[in-house]
């Protein structure tokens, strides 16, 4: 131990300070996440625009619409936790640890989700939204006159989310096969 202490004080002083600086090119992150937090308030002035909206017409509303108006809500929501999700756990794994203690308010995965646990939360969202979406435009569809492009529209939605699908179910498997490589 003392052997690799003294290796570091004959570093480089040049060296030294260019790994500093490395490091400290860290907070270049922190107005992004503050861009997050903004991107978070418009995602809660769209929630509450489409609520005040909707809510004076649901007396005029058949169910389905009803519904369609829930999952938009419901589709606002999941993006908003996944913002939630990226911007603290981005922060805390490559900017700094949050230095207040929040108490019982405190997330419980927060401070214990990896960039592999980012991810997983991350895709799952994703799908999640996707098959929103696609459940909305599935129930839009009887006002539709069917056409050659709304036929190329729900081909697309359909590719589009079996790929982001595929795509968890693959980083899943790659995340697993590496969790067991490293207990080897």
């Amino acid at each position: 131990m003392l052997k690799w202490c003294g290796a570091m004080s004959n570093q480089n002083p040049v060296e030294r300070g260019f790994e500093r600086l490395l490091f400290a090119s860290r907070w270049l992150m922190a107005p992004m996440y503050l861009g997050l937090v903004l991107a978070l308030g418009m995602l809660a002035i769209v929630f509450v625009r489409e609520l005040f909206y909707y809510a004076p017409q649901v007396f005029d509303m058949k169910s389905e619409d009803v519904i369609l108006v829930v999952l938009t809500l419901i589709d606002l929501t999941l993006a908003a936790n996944l913002l939630v999700i990226v911007l603290f756990s981005g922060y805390e794994n490559f900017v700094s640890k949050f230095d207040f203690d929040a108490g019982a308010d405190r997330p419980e995965w927060m401070g214990k989700v990896d960039f592999s646990g980012l991810k997983m939360k991350l895709i799952a969202s994703i799908v999640a939204i996707s098959a929103i979406d696609l459940l909305k435009w599935f129930m839009g569809i009887a006002d539709i006159t069917p056409s050659a492009e709304i036929d190329r529209k729900f081909y697309w939605l359909v590719i589009i989310h079996l790929t982001f699908v595929a795509s968890g179910v693959l980083m899943a498997l790659m995340d697993y096969l590496a969790s067991k490589a490293q207990k080897h």
